[in-house]
């Protein structure tokens, strides 16, 4: 995928899920650690995204995550910030202080260093949750892939999570 077929996904899959929110009366809210606010850059590139985009959090530190989404500690040291139990918490912890009908969180290794034989580079962990209570979640190993590479497939699986979930909600009056 060239470098413009990916802006023209991410472009796509943007306005997919704001255009499924909207037809839902839906708000959304981002967690993000790796891919530093880029799902939030993504739907926000959309004018007129203001009626869907109720805000985003860039928690690349543990004590982000633990003051801003309420991240436990305890599941910090037990399981690591790379992990499908700190990116639940993530995206509970963002329902919760946004207020918003969904939400989406990522945490993973972008690279290049950072990687081990459990938790290689390109490791990405996705929730996604709706205030209705689903829950989708994903683990992602993008092998090979650079440190772009690994947070533009990163942007592209939060935008389709979201719309995954959208499309299962029902239209609020």
């Amino acid at each position: 995928m060239t470098d413009q077929d990916h802006v023209d996904a991410v472009i796509l899959q943007a306005i997919r899920v704001l255009d499924l929110c909207r037809a839902r009366g839906l708000t959304v809210a981002t967690a993000e650690s790796c891919t530093g606010g880029l799902v939030a850059g993504a739907l926000t590139e959309i004018a007129g995204s203001s009626d869907v985009v109720d805000r985003g959090y860039v928690t690349y530190s543990n004590t982000a995550k633990q003051q801003m989404l309420g991240v436990s500690p305890a599941s910090l040291k037990a399981h690591g910030a790379v992990s499908a139990q700190t990116a639940r918490e993530m995206v509970s912890g963002l329902l919760r202080v946004a207020g918003t009908s969904l939400g989406v969180s990522i945490t993973g290794i972008a690279g290049p260093g950072g990687g081990s034989a459990s938790k290689p580079v390109g490791l990405v962990h996705f929730a996604a949750a709706s205030a209705s209570g689903r829950m989708v979640e994903r683990r992602e190993v993008f092998a090979g892939e650079d440190r772009s590479g690994v947070r533009r497939l990163s942007v592209l699986t939060a935008l389709a999570m979201l719309a995954e979930l959208a499309a299962q909600e029902p239209v609020t009056p």
